[in-house]
């Protein structure tokens, strides 16, 4: 199986290069029980690079889907105010946060999907005033995945159980860019650089809007943010550290208009929301807001998320990924967003994020609404990227580029 070795590495990279805690900083991990072994090795690694406290909070999707199964939907949205406490002093510690992530796929199925979305607002309500603060990149943080049998039969279910675990395994140290040979601290440096230059070239022909069209049938006009800013790979919290927040990460992103969306887009991989999997389904847009839209699987679960608030069922981000990316050439479909939205070009219903409009991360948010930002309680990636996916950009001054041609960047 996964060596020691390999995992001692990839520990060191989710510390040093994903949340990247500073000498005498606060680490917060948040971690399945069942990566008790994974975290323990992120603990040490955040010690070593001199965290100053390291405090590690549980979870266990199992023990969660019996609570939800047998208790009230009062008492699993009666947040205890002792949590609010806890994740107050954490930021006024100025901590940073490691988020190991190894969700079945589908494991709420048959789980009420009315009573899930009770307990998800009460969450997101009571959580709210932290929001801030790893949205507006204030402070570092990042999200790595650990695989499990269950996770692994989901993607490889014609495999038996130790030889999908292994599969699996190896997909993911491929996508975050660990070998027995290398070293992906300098494999990442790289990368973050490749990302940079994308970013640059996007930044510089300054569009006013994109459109995708594809043989699956979107046909969609996105208008950007007028001083939107491309990122993706590393960002830059307020105390300087440079970290990396999705691990994988293939992605350019940006700022939607919020008004500014029209069209039909068909997601081309199901997606995973509140332990349900969405399928096969599309979103009708107009001035912005979904006006109509569909799924073959879990439409109750679809319509959750679009009527989470009066901001989800808008844009918050429109990211380009190149269909010849490494995650989407495996060939893989990971059931899992952290790695499939980076093997496709994606959009986000809900919040925007702040660094994507010049001086958002100083704005207070009823600023950046007023210049068409969106905003909502959620975020929430679903992939749309083909083969054959199409994108032409119109710049502000009425230039129109081709962007993607064939799934691909063509402004290389």
């Amino acid at each position: 199986m996964v060596s020691q070795d390999i995992l001692r590495k990839y520990a060191r990279l989710a510390v040093c290069v994903g949340a990247n805690v500073q000498k005498g900083q606060m680490l917060v991990i948040s971690s399945s029980v069942e990566c008790a072994y994974f975290a323990r090795m992120c603990v040490e690694e955040a010690y070593k690079a001199g965290a100053g406290e390291v405090l590690v909070l549980w979870d266990d999707e199992k023990i969660t889907k019996m609570a939800l199964q047998n208790e009230s939907t009062e008492t699993l949205a009666n947040i205890a105010p002792w949590r609010i406490e806890q994740k107050k002093n954490c930021i006024d510690k100025k901590c940073c946060f490691l988020y190991i992530e190894s969700a079945t796929p589908g494991f709420m199925a048959d789980i009420d999907g009315q009573k899930m979305q009770i307990v998800r607002i009460a969450k997101e309500t009571a959580f709210e005033p932290f929001e801030y603060y790893t949205l507006a990149n204030v402070g570092q943080w990042s999200i790595v995945a650990i695989p499990t049998v269950d996770w692994a039969k989901k993607v490889f279910p014609k495999l038996g159980e130790e030889e999908a675990l292994e599969s699996l395994w190896d997909a993911v140290l491929k996508s975050v860019r660990i070998s027995a040979e290398n070293d992906p601290v300098e494999e990442w440096k790289r990368h973050n650089q490749n990302l940079l230059r994308h970013n640059q070239i996007l930044n510089d022909l300054r569009f006013q809007s994109l459109h995708f069209t594809n043989g699956a049938g979107t046909d969609l006009t996105v208008e950007l943010i007028k001083d939107h800013i491309w990122a993706g790979g590393c960002s830059q919290a307020k105390n300087g550290a440079v970290f990396n927040p999705n691990m994988p990460t293939e992605e350019s992103f940006t700022m939607p208009y919020k008004f500014g969306v029209r069209g039909r887009v068909y997601a081309t991989k199901p997606l995973s929301y509140q332990g349900k999997m969405i399928e096969d389904f599309y979103l009708d847009f107009k001035d912005g807001k979904v006006t109509d839209f569909h799924a073959k699987k879990e439409q109750e679960t679809l319509k959750n998320l679009i009527e989470f608030d009066e901001g989800s069922c808008y844009l918050g981000e429109v990211a380009l990924v190149p269909y010849n990316s490494p995650i989407s050439q495996s060939g893989i479909l990971f059931l899992n967003t952290l790695f499939d939205e980076n093997a496709s070009c994606h959009l986000a219903l809900g919040t925007s994020y702040p660094d994507n409009l010049k001086n958002g991360t100083e704005m207070k948010r009823e600023e950046m609404e007023k210049l068409g930002s969106n905003y909502s309680k959620i975020h929430c990636d679903f992939m749309f990227g083909s083969a054959d996916m199409s994108i032409v950009g119109t710049t502000f001054d009425g230039r129109k580029i081709q962007v993607f041609k064939d799934g691909d960047f063509v402004i290389d």
